[in-house]
């Protein structure tokens, strides 16, 4: 009996099948036998994975028939071979290490993996090794060094991460939502399969675009939706004859606390807005990249065709999961009687959003912050001296486009900065403390004049000059800039030269990056403006950990590690994700105290909770138990990664004394950012319920203000 019934899906583009069929079948069986995968033949000592029975139920080959409709016979057969090696890995690598638990076994078989995405591998001793070389070798010839690249990273992010589920069926760990998403990107394989759609398209996306905002949601979405769609099916299998935890119905149903027929539903929504995403990337941003970026024809019609392969797999995989005998697919609409519900569900998730409306004081929730609030004695002068720094800036003067000051003194001293910046640094030198303290202001008046000049004039071409301009104040020589046309690159262009000096090209490198992520995250939210579109919750996380500027934050915390810490560390996954976490938090609380002031006097709709409410289609006070909940997820997450994670990797990397102790005070200073976030937001007045200060208007426009009261503590 199925635990739940399939929900509608959205389903918004009709699947084709492929006409080679019929020879995909008969060539991926022999091929299957002939790298060993079969029971009849599979190398000694390696368990029951597979017979000719279960491959056939399967179907792979129905699979990528109808993921990649038009290619020819040769590639569907590679394309098909693809994915059975990959389904194999994934039932071979539960049967011999899952289900044993044998983390160490796991890791060592996982490391000689990548030594057969060469041309010149070691003699294999499994059917997994030996699949991996033989498809290599038929694959990447015919594709440039940057797609090779872009293709073996993915394949061992599919390959290595599986260590992590391991690792969560090992401990009983059921991971939170904001995680999951994150990790089953790569564990899932997804992105690995939009590599492999532009190979079976005969394309490539121009390197130059790859890594660009557009091209990156266009790959994410899909793959949240490939993943998503596929736990729904997989639940009952993983659930009760694997022992998997790894699955976001569950994960739905643990975080929210229902029943697995209201969790599979949640999924279902969230694979919608997840697809909605993707087809509003492809519409409103793609054109303008275009257009950026000067690509040429040809360059632009191989885009246009990489985003139709990718429609055409998230089809045909859905048709596959409705036919595979590997799946519980009992009750499952077809896609034509699918698509009137979904579509008229995915209408709601997609409603403009109708700003200024009238919510009232926001009732706080007891924070999961158990750290304490330490304050360093040198906050007062670092107040004093950031007020006369600002001052000196220009920013409490008459801008061109706006004649009023956007700030003023009254403004800034009622901030205080300097208690954000001495809580989130309590032992830093005078000298450090107030380049702190700066480094803030400079971001939060950033994040001030940009929606205080260009949202109020709806102007993107105006917000994108003042975004291009944001590297020249930033020389990795740390020559000389240009004029400064405002107080942001004023203050940038000082800030760059006293903080970066000391630096080598690599930390600028990795610093400046911060601060253009920052920047540009702001065109973001203008362009969700402009669509009057409360972006979707996933996609908001991501881009808010850019637009608070914790991420810029996190790299001048760094920065005092950089000779004690090897670079590598901090590119880890458990890093990273320690990064993420912290950094979720932050945006997080500063989102429940700035929700009145930014819904109902600034007519935001950039903000955590409003993305709840509009997602499950509920009130503030029902999407605020929500948002805390992941705040508390993710602070334990941190601590679950600094007991567990850290000290594993610290092992694995042979890191010496100093490197430990440097990482132990990092995790000391990210305690410590917390709980000073939490402080700040307690006793800033920005806030605060009050008349704009003298000279300064209220709020006016589509998401403008001259006098702007959410905070963005770092930007």
């Amino acid at each position: 009996m199925q635990p739940f019934e399939l929900p509608d899906f959205y389903v918004p583009y009709p699947a084709r099948l492929n006409p080679h069929l019929e020879g995909a079948r008969a060539h991926t069986m022999a091929w299957a036998r002939e790298m060993r995968m079969l029971d009849d033949n599979r190398d000694p000592g390696t368990p029951d994975v597979w017979d000719e029975a279960k491959l056939e139920s399967a179907d792979y080959p129905l699979l990528c028939a109808y993921t990649h409709p038009d290619c020819d016979a040769p590639e569907l057969d590679l394309i098909t071979d693809w994915y059975v090696w990959v389904f194999y890995f994934d039932d071979h690598f539960l049967e011999v290490f899952k289900k044993t638990q044998d983390q160490p076994g796991a890791k060592s078989y996982l490391d000689r993996l990548p030594l057969f995405m060469s041309l010149d591998p070691p003699e294999p001793t499994n059917a997994v090794e030996r699949g991996l070389a033989d498809l290599w070798a038929r694959t990447v010839p015919s594709k440039s060094h940057a797609w090779r690249r872009r293709f073996s990273e993915s394949t061992l992010n599919l390959l290595r991460e599986s260590l992590w589920e391991l690792s969560n069926i090992s401990t009983g760990r059921v991971p939170n939502p904001v995680e999951y998403i994150e990790m089953r990107r790569k564990v899932g394989g997804a992105p690995w399969s939009a590599d492999l759609a532009e190979h079976a398209a005969g394309v490539e996306v121009p390197w130059r675009v790859v890594r660009t905002r557009p091209l990156r949601v266009l790959k994410d979405t899909f793959s949240d939706a490939v993943h998503l769609r596929n736990d729904i099916f997989s639940y009952q299998r993983e659930t009760e004859s694997e022992g998997e935890i790894n699955n976001s119905v569950l994960v739905m149903e643990r975080f929210l606390d229902v029943a697995p027929q209201a969790a599979a539903d949640t999924v279902n929504d969230l694979l919608t807005s997840r697809l909605r995403q993707f087809e509003n990337t492809t519409l409103t941003e793609l054109p303008q990249l275009f257009e950026d970026y000067a690509l040429d024809p040809v360059e632009r019609a191989n885009v246009s065709m990489y985003v139709k392969a990718l429609q055409d797999w998230q089809s045909g995989c859905h048709e596959w999961h409705t036919r595979s005998g590997r799946y519980m697919n009992k009750k499952s609409l077809g896609m034509s009687a699918a698509r009137i519900p979904a579509l008229l569900r995915s209408a709601r998730i997609s409603l403009p959003h109708v700003p200024y409306q009238k919510v009232g004081p926001t009732p706080l929730p007891e924070f999961d912050i158990p750290y304490p609030a330490r304050v360093n004695p040198h906050r007062a002068s670092a107040g004093a001296n950031t007020i006369a720094w600002c001052r000196d800036m220009g920013m409490f003067d008459p801008q061109p486009r706006h004649p009023e000051p956007v700030w003023n003194e009254e403004l800034l001293t009622g901030m205080a900065l300097e208690i954000c910046s001495a809580s989130l640094d309590p032992d830093a030198s005078p000298e450090a403390l107030d380049l702190a303290t700066q480094w803030l202001a400079c971001g939060t008046y950033g994040d001030d004049y940009f929606p205080a000049i260009f949202n109020r004039d709806r102007d993107m071409a105006g917000a994108k000059h003042f975004n291009a301009r944001v590297p020249a104040f930033m020389p990795l020589d740390c020559g000389p800039t240009p004029t400064p046309e405002n107080p942001f690159e004023a203050a940038l262009g000082d800030l760059w030269r006293r903080t970066a000096t000391p630096m080598n090209e690599a930390g600028r490198r990795e610093f400046r990056a911060t601060v253009e992520h920052m920047v540009e995250s702001w065109l973001w939210e203008l362009n969700n403006h402009l669509q009057s579109r409360i972006p979707d919750p996933v996609d908001y996380l991501e881009m808010r950990r850019h637009t608070f500027g914790s991420e810029m934050t996190m790299a001048l915390a760094r920065i005092e590690h950089a000779h004690e810490i090897p670079a590598d560390v901090f590119k880890t996954r458990t890093l990273r994700e320690i990064d993420a976490s912290v950094m979720d938090v932050a945006c997080l609380m500063n989102d429940c105290f700035s929700y009145q002031k930014e819904i109902e006097y600034e007519g935001e709709l950039n903000n955590g909770i409003l993305a709840v409410q509009n997602f499950f289609g509920c009130g503030r006070d029902e999407a605020l138990p929500i948002v805390n909940d992941l705040i508390t997820s993710r602070r334990r997450q941190f601590e679950y990664l600094a007991e567990h994670e850290l000290p594993a990797l610290a092992d694995e990397m042979d890191l010496d004394e100093t490197a430990r102790t440097a990482l132990g005070a990092y995790l000391d200073e990210l305690r410590d950012w917390m709980a000073g976030i939490l402080k700040w937001h307690r006793e800033t007045d920005r806030y605060d319920e009050r008349p704009a200060p003298p000279g300064v208007p209220e709020p006016a426009g589509l998401g403008t203000s001259a006098f702007r009261l959410h905070a963005r503590s770092g930007g």
